[in-house]
């Protein structure tokens, strides 16, 4: 898929990697890199920019009009900080609600919902959820104000 500029042939092969049918209107600029790519859903009149990183094992769903920028990471995985149990995974769905926008180099984590029409800042760490129509920045991102 990240040998093509071909935006059908883009369509089909991560449709073939999500296990899932891609939208014509769906817009993928590559490279995308995806570990797993059956655990991830894209809706309708999705825009996902250069250079993104899609860990998925918790799984992630990007609903209608979702735009994402360079360089987002969506990491559905994590690892626990007790040095005991930081050999294995721990997954937490993502949830990228319609009309969002995720600013370019934004790291959504483990378990979040970003919501309907919210804004996340380029260079946001999102660590909790999102509301609906919030705009969001930092490390670790806080509300800014609401749109």
């Amino acid at each position: 898929m990240n040998n093509s500029s071909d935006p059908a042939e883009i369509r089909d092969l991560l449709g073939q990697i999500t296990t899932s049918e891609i939208d014509e209107s769906v817009a993928v600029f590559t490279p995308l890199y995806i570990n797993y790519g059956k655990h991830t859903t894209i809706g309708k009149n999705v825009f996902i920019n250069f250079d993104c990183v899609f860990l998925d094992l918790g799984g992630i769903t990007i609903e209608d009009g979702v735009l994402i920028a360079p360089k987002v990471s969506l990491l559905s995985e994590r690892h626990s900080v007790s040095p005991t149990e930081r050999q294995s995974l721990k997954a937490g769905h993502i949830r990228i609600k319609r009309n969002a926008w995720i600013g370019a180099s934004a790291i959504i984590l483990s378990g979040v919902t970003v919501g309907e029409n919210a804004v996340v800042a380029a260079g946001a760490v999102v660590s909790k959820d999102v509301p609906d129509n919030a705009i969001i920045g930092g490390i670790p991102a806080k509300t800014i104000r609401m749109v």
